[in-house]
């Protein structure tokens, strides 16, 4: 009997909100994966808002709360904490490839 190998378990890749900045600000994944950003502020909200894929901001997550998002599709994923973009240029980008 032939047994099919398990499909790839998608991992789990960090990103930190700190100091008004997305740690690292640009980050490489494989399609399946996911990003866990961390908020590791004293007393700031952060959000992450993929404006390019037409999607609505989340809300806001604060000191020690997390937010997720898996990547199914390879691309890349521009995003920004939307009530910190302009004032602290508030940015990051995932790049998902196969």
């Amino acid at each position: 009997m032939v047994v099919a190998g398990a499909a790839r378990a998608g991992e789990v890749h960090e990103v930190v909100t700190l100091k008004f900045e997305f740690v690292p600000a640009e980050i490489t994944i494989k399609a399946g994966d996911t990003v866990r950003w961390v908020n590791k502020e004293r007393r700031q909200y952060h959000n992450v808002w993929f404006r390019d894929l037409g999607e609505k901001p989340v809300g806001e997550f604060f000191p020690g709360e997390t937010y997720e998002k898996t990547f199914d599709t390879p691309g890349d994923y521009p995003y920004v904490c939307e009530p910190h973009e302009k004032d602290h240029d508030m940015t990051g980008i995932v790049h998902v490839v196969e």
